[in-house]
C-alpha cells in the first residue's frame, strides 16, 4: 500500500517518520521541527489512520512493514534516513531487515520489541483467544473518550494525568491537537478505537522473526530507550547488542515509552549527531 504524507518541512536531505499506535504524525510536531532544521521531513501516514482501511486487513505487523517499503519505493527513496516511534520502529527495523539498500541509518525510539519468553507467552494467549483481555493497554482503549467539544478542556485534563508528566505544555498542547480532528463542529480522536484495539492485539507474536535476523542487521542503527519505559527494556537492549555489536542502544533519563514527546530537544540532538556520524 502507498501511503500517505505529510511535510514538516525543511531543505536538507530526506528523513522519514513513522508513527506510533494511536499517535498521528501531528503529536511529534515539537521534535519533527528541530529534525527540520538540518533534514526535510516527512512523516509516513500509516494504514490505521486511513479512512478506507479496516482493521481486519491484517493478523500481524508485517503489512505495515511492506507499506513502508512500497510508499519509498513509490517516492524514488533511498537510501534514506529513517526514525520510528514504538509501532513505527518495529515497522522500520523489519523493513532495514528486509530491505537495506532502502536505507542509510535508522533510529528506533523505544521500539516495541519484547524479549522472546514475553513473545512466547503473548503468542499462546492468542492461540486461546485470550488476547483481547490480557493487554494491558486494549481496555483504556476500548473506554477512550472519543469526542470533545473544546480542546482547551481536553488539554487541562490531559495535562493533570500522570502518563503525560514529563511533557511540557507545547509538548502536551502538540500532542492534543495532534489527535484530535474537526468532526461537525466538535472534535474527535483521528486514530479510530477499532484500529488501536486490533494494533494492540495483533502485536509481538510475529517477533521471533525480528531476533532471528539481528545478527544480519546491514543499516546503521540508533536505539533510544526511555530510562522508565515499560516496553523496550534495559534487557532487551543488552540482547540486540549481544547478537548485533553494531547498533547503538541509549537510555533518556526522565522519559518513558512517550519519549519523542517528552524530551524532543535531547531527542532531536542525540538524532542529528547519529545521523551526522553515519
Amino acid at each position: 500500500m502507498n501511503l500517505p504524507l505529510l511535510d514538516f518541512g525543511g531543505s536538507a536531505p530526506p528523513l522519514y517518520f513513522l508513527h506510533a499506535n494511536g499517535y498521528p504524525p501531528s503529536c511529534y510536531r515539537p521534535l519533527l521541527a528541530r529534525l527540520a532544521e538540518q533534514y526535510h521531513v516527512t512523516a509516513i501516514v500509516q494504514r490505521p489512520l486511513l479512512p478506507e482501511s479496516r482493521p481486519q486487513e491484517i493478523e500481524d505487523w508485517l503489512p505495515l512493514t511492506g507499506d513502508l517499503l512500497e510508499t519509498l519505493a513509490a517516492h524514488g527513496a533511498g537510501p534514506a534516513a529513517c526514525v520510528g516511534h514504538s509501532m513505527g520502529a518495529v515497522t522500520l527495523l523489519r523493513a532495514a531487515l528486509r530491505a537495506p539498500e532502502r536505507f542509510r541509518a535508522i533510529v528506533l525510539l523505544d521500539p516495541v520489541l519484547f524479549l522472546p519468553r514475553i513473545i512466547l507467552a503473548w503468542k499462546i494467549a492468542r492461540a486461546l483467544g485470550l488476547a483481547h483481555r490480557l493487554h494491558p493497554l486494549i481496555p483504556a482503549a476500548r473506554e477512550r473518550r472519543r469526542y470533545f467539544d473544546d480542546l482547551e478542556r481536553l488539554y487541562k485534563g490531559y495535562r493533570r494525568k500522570p502518563i503525560f508528566r514529563y511533557l511540557d505544555d507545547d509538548a502536551l498542547r502538540a500532542y492534543v491537537e495532534g489527535i484530535a480532528c474537526p468532526s461537525e463542529g466538535r472534535y474527535q480522536l483521528c486514530y479510530s478505537a477499532e484500529w488501536e484495539v486490533h494494533i494492540y492485539a495483533t502485536s509481538v507474536w510475529r517477533d521471533m522473526d525480528i531476533w532471528r535476523a539481528l545478527p544480519g542487521l546491514k543499516v546503521p542503527t540508533l536505539i533510544l530507550r526511555g530510562e522508565e519505559t515499560d516496553t523496550f527494556s534495559a534487557a532487551a537492549g543488552r540482547r540486540v547488542q549481544r547478537l548485533q555489536p553494531r547498533v547503538r542502544v541509549a537510555a533518556v533519563k526522565k522519559s518513558t515509552h512517550l519519549l519523542p514527546l517528552e524530551r524532543p530537544r535531547e531527542i532531536s540532538e542525540l538524532i542529528l549527531s547519529f545521523l551526522k556520524e553515519t
